[in-house]
């Protein structure tokens, strides 16, 4: 999936994201929004825009390059 890097707010480190109340929170509220769906066992970070988030298999360090480099569009 290839998401324009003008939509994403966040890109969220999973585990970090998981022991934080008030992201635990948030993704409560987007799963009761139906803006997450579910998060598949091999997910690692969470992209987040406006309508959707999404989960990734790829690292918040790796996206956030790759966005830096504008790799990402």
């Amino acid at each position: 999936m290839t998401v324009r890097l003008s939509e994403v707010i966040a890109i969220l480190d999973l585990q970090r994201a998981a022991h934080a109340p008030a992201s635990r929170e948030y993704l409560e509220v987007a799963r009761s929004e139906h803006r997450l769906e579910g998060i598949p066992s091999d997910t690692k970070s969470l992209v987040i825009t406006a309508k959707t988030i999404f989960p990734s298999p790829i690292s918040s360090i790796t996206l956030a390059r790759r966005a830096a480099a504008k790799e990402v569009f």
